[in-house]
């Protein structure tokens, strides 16, 4: 006599594929379903500013606190009260986190790129526990500690990275106010470093600072012919180089177009013309972990 077969289990099998209804938290929940928890998301602030530091974080977010992280999204995405309350929702929900800022000054010696991922390692490198997977916003990064997958807009699709994001925007803003005070001829309070309207006209005037990017282009210029041009015509001169910038963009909190003509980028002509030859080995300083 053959004995009877047990009934087939009914229910939903586990499923590896993130889906759209489930938010940013569908990646980290799949990859924990495969036993690749806990998940790390990296992402830097400042990569196209052209004054100031690049500053790089990496966070590893409690699964079951993602859900009510209310304020929680890309930082470019949020006003600066939002961010406020979304980093606080972060620290509130980590597991882990480590942020590097990296200076002006090694950005200059070593190249921006270099810089960008070798910050990655070391923001990865000073978690306390090591992931069980990446998570990078944009391009892939070699020779991180776990398995790795770069992701288009990450800081859009991944709450970890969104974390990541959030947590290297609001230092590197906290940073750069404090360099306001050290360098106030400059605004970097409203534009955090990067190439607006206002700060070009500033550092045409001043000429750079100890904290600008001397590999940038608009830097070494340091007076492009439109910002020329809107300086002759704010002192009543006849202007050679086209519209003042004044009419371009209001010297404000949210200056952040560009006086550069359409097609140049959102932050300009801002090119990194140093040679990636080497990882660098020192010359970083890392934020203390709570700050």
């Amino acid at each position: 006599m053959t004995a009877a077969r047990p009934p087939l289990a009914l229910g939903r099998p586990l499923g590896y594929t993130p889906r759209r209804d489930t938010g940013l938290a569908a990646y980290e929940r799949v990859l924990g379903r495969a036993g690749l928890g806990p998940v790390a998301g990296v992402d830097e602030a400042g990569r196209g500013a052209c004054a100031g530091p690049l500053v790089v974080a990496a966070v590893i977010l409690k699964p079951t606190r993602i859900a009510a992280m209310t304020e929680l999204a890309d930082s470019k995405a949020l006003t600066a009260e939002a961010r406020n309350i979304a980093y606080r929702q972060i620290m509130d929900a980590a597991l882990d986190w480590h942020v590097v800022v990296i200076p002006a000054g090694d950005i200059d010696r070593i190249g921006l790129h270099v810089c960008n991922v070798a910050g990655m390692r070391r923001a990865l490198a000073g978690l306390v526990g090591r992931p069980g997977y990446v998570l990078t916003d944009g391009f892939p990064v070699r020779g991180l500690p776990a398995p790795a997958l770069a992701m288009w807009k990450g800081d859009q699709v991944a709450a970890c990275v969104a974390a990541a994001s959030v947590v290297a925007k609001v230092t590197r803003d906290g940073l750069m106010r404090e360099l306001h005070e050290k360098f106030p001829d400059y605004g970097f309070f409203r534009h955090k470093g990067y190439s607006t309207p206002a700060h070009m006209r500033a550092l045409a005037q001043h000429g750079p600072c100890a904290e600008h990017r001397m590999s940038f282009v608009n830097v070494r210029g340091c007076r492009p012919a439109d910002v020329v041009g809107a300086i002759a015509d704010e002192e009543g001169a006849s202007p050679e180089f086209g519209p003042a910038l004044t009419d371009l963009v209001l010297d404000n909190e949210q200056d952040s177009g560009s006086c550069y003509p359409p097609g140049s980028g959102q932050n300009g002509p801002i090119v990194d013309v140093n040679d990636e030859h080497g990882w660098p080995t020192a010359g970083f300083a890392a934020m203390p972990r709570g700050a």
